[in-house]
């Protein structure tokens, strides 16, 4: 029998609870305006993650306009902090503004700039890493998420597949991408060889990689 995985997902999606009302809205809102936003089996994943792990301190890069980190916080223990990094300025006064309206415990922090130069000035205090930014940057990212990851911590990679253009040869993909394809290539190589982590591919969303932090 040929499997229909886009129908699976919807099935599958179709059994969540769902989210508090206020995360239904800024979902809607986001997709209205073409802002990338964390897919619905990605969200309850996460929501997943976060529950099982109890993370204190969470460190998200990329932040969009806050939606994910609202999800974080909202299905964190009450003790968790989340600092989250967002460059794109045109996205930051909303991130603030769902802030300020929406982290009723005042989780969340928002760091503003560019995230290879705020990277290198964090503590290594996190036990919970969310990598959802710029695809390309993801292996230039990872030096510093691995130094500031916690031993038995979780760095959690979204859209690491690429719509699926990941598993095709770099000429198959359109020549504006094929930075990005080679560089997540490298990305998945080294996370799936690199001493610090064990890590699993999902076929969840976009793709997700879970690298669990085994040695520092």
């Amino acid at each position: 029998m040929e499997i229909n995985e886009e129908r699976f997902t919807t099935f599958i999606n179709s059994l969540d609870r769902g989210n508090e009302e206020y995360l239904d809205e800024l979902e809607r809102i986001a997709l209205a305006d073409d802002v990338p936003i964390i897919r619905k089996d990605t969200q309850t994943l996460l929501k997943f993650l976060i529950k099982m792990q109890k993370p204190v301190n969470i460190l998200e890069v990329g932040c969009a306009t806050g939606f994910s980190a609202l999800l974080m916080a909202e299905y964190s223990c009450p003790e968790c902090k989340i600092t989250t990094i967002e460059k794109y300025e045109k996205r930051i006064p909303i991130a603030h503004g769902n802030f300020d309206k929406y982290d009723k415990d005042h989780k969340i922090t928002l760091l503003e700039g560019d995230a290879l130069d705020i990277l290198k000035e964090l503590d290594p205090e996190y036990d919970f890493i969310f990598m959802d930014a710029a695809k390309g940057q993801y292996i230039n990212f990872l030096p510093d998420c691995t130094r500031v990851l916690k031993k038995g911590g979780l760095l959690i990679s979204d859209n690491i597949l690429q719509d699926g253009d990941i598993i095709e040869s770099r000429f198959a993909v359109t020549r504006r991408n094929r930075t990005i394809h080679a560089r997540m290539r490298e990305y998945l190589y080294e996370l799936k060889h690199n001493d610090n982590y064990e890590t699993v591919i999902l076929q969840v969303g976009d793709g997700m990689a879970l690298s669990y932090k085994v040695s520092d």
